[in-house]
């Protein structure tokens, strides 16, 4: 039952030193670190500081958003963790998953970003459907307007293939294509 270390910092001008210092007086046997945005997907240490863990250890971060991108990610990440066994510490914001009132805060941030993401889907199908209802189709315009259609039409009809009709349009001949077999004249 080790307590393991992860500190990160998102530029070369940053130092660890003040995660190092916390995260050894948390006492920490091990630390892995990062120079890295929490954006990149791609943290070594991060990878190596997870593949190091066995069931019974604890991770141990100086503040939350050092783990994790966002809060969706922070909770899969730490919901990994939990089913393999191994505890999460947070030093600033003292949340301890291994003790049932760290459990439950940690459940209830949960259940707060899951409520701000179905918040923002019901908005985001409130503002499609009103915009429908207003009469906006949404989605990009097409590149055949009925009078390019009509133009690329007689260009075929006089003896041009869809190709070279397309080239003179300025449009792209797979485009053109579907738009010949959808509409009809």
């Amino acid at each position: 039952m080790a307590l393991i270390g992860y500190a990160r910092v998102s530029t070369g001008d940053q130092k660890l030193a003040l995660q190092h210092d916390a995260l050894n007086v948390a006492g920490c046997e091990r630390i892995f670190d990062d120079h890295a945005s929490g954006a990149k997907t791609d943290r070594p240490g991060l990878a190596e500081a997870l593949a190091y863990l066995r069931t019974g250890d604890t991770l141990v971060v100086w503040k939350l958003d050092r783990l994790g991108r966002s809060m969706s990610h922070l909770i899969e990440k730490v919901g990994e963790l939990a089913t393999r066994g191994i505890g999460f510490r947070s030093l600033t914001e003292n949340i301890d998953t291994t003790t049932s009132g760290g459990m439950l805060v940690f459940n209830i941030f949960g259940s707060l970003a899951q409520f701000e993401r179905d918040l923002i889907r019901e908005r985001t199908h409130a503002g499609l459907k009103a915009a429908r209802d207003r009469g906006n189709k949404g989605g990009r315009r097409p590149v055949v307007t009925p009078d390019k259609l009509r133009k690329a039409r007689a260009h075929i009809a006089a003896g041009l293939t869809v190709r070279e009709a397309a080239a003179r349009l300025k449009i792209g001949k797979t485009a053109l294509y579907k738009a010949l077999e959808q509409k009809t004249p």
